[in-house]
């Protein structure tokens, strides 16, 4: 296995092993950041921890965290983590929230995971070694890649919260999309770009999207196939929001989305 990839995985495992056993629980500490979101205990210890296991294992690389801040990567080698994407989800007992790790080099993302213990999955990529699902624990490692929908008619659609779109005064757009698929939900967050990844979603829209939220599911998508930009087309994680497809779809739903 490639070397980097296995610490992905370890830090994965590093990430469950702390936020799991405080899901639900009835001593959770939430307190709210300037911005109004929400922050857990969890967050705060499972990110501490992957920080550590990184500086003993890859001294020399470089990490941007969502509360332990850095700079977005560019050059060199850098970790990019998310140690709740969902904290709203967490802090609410729903189980839909998972840890985010992503190795860019060059700015590149090359590694990258996804692991949601409360759903039981968990999602990797490295690249040129194909994306990866599978059912935990113990289950067996499955490839996975997007649909072959190839009609805008046909497609399945995902947001994470559609009130970001009226925000941003851009609300028409998205529901311009959503007239044009053949259905809509909002799975949200990571778990979205996810079903994306494997075929059950063809689309999926963030209207507002931080790089931590993202670099780890650029190499999922990309070696199933898919494809993930911001909302003016470009191949970055860092754009401000962001946009999944099975790769066919993509520039026409950036026709209806994109900015």
């Amino acid at each position: 296995m490639n070397a980097d990839l296995d610490l992905a995985l370890r830090l994965a495992d590093t990430a469950d092993a702390i936020a799991l056993p405080r899901f639900r629980a009835a001593d959770l500490r939430v307190t709210r950041k300037p911005d109004r979101t929400p922050v857990t205990d969890a967050d705060l210890a499972t990110e501490e921890a992957l920080r550590a296991l990184i500086a003993a294992e890859r001294p020399d690389d470089d990490v941007l965290g969502e509360e332990g801040g850095g700079e977005v990567p560019t050059v060199g080698r850098s970790w990019v983590l998310d140690p709740i994407d969902g904290t709203k989800n967490f802090s609410r007992g729903m189980p839909a929230w998972a840890s985010l790790i992503a190795l860019t080099d060059g700015g590149v993302p090359v590694v990258g995971v996804a692991s949601a213990p409360a759903l039981g999955r968990r999602w990797w990529a490295a690249r040129g070694l194909g994306a990866w699902t599978t059912d935990m624990p113990g289950g067996e490692p499955r490839a996975i890649a997007v649909s072959g929908v190839g009609g805008i008619g046909d497609a399945y659609l995902s947001t994470t919260d559609l009130r970001t779109f009226a925000e941003q005064g851009r609300l028409d757009r998205y529901l311009a999309l959503v007239d044009a698929v053949w259905e809509t939900r909002a799975f949200g967050d990571f778990w979205q770009h996810c079903l994306v990844a494997e075929g059950v979603v063809d689309i999926a829209v963030d209207a507002a999207a931080n790089p931590w939220d993202l670099a780890a599911l650029v190499p999922i998508l990309t070696e199933a196939g898919g494809r993930l930009t911001d909302l003016t087309g470009a191949d970055t994680f860092a754009g401000g929001d962001g946009v999944s497809s099975n790769g066919v779809l993509h520039v026409e739903a950036l026709g209806f989305v994109g900015r």
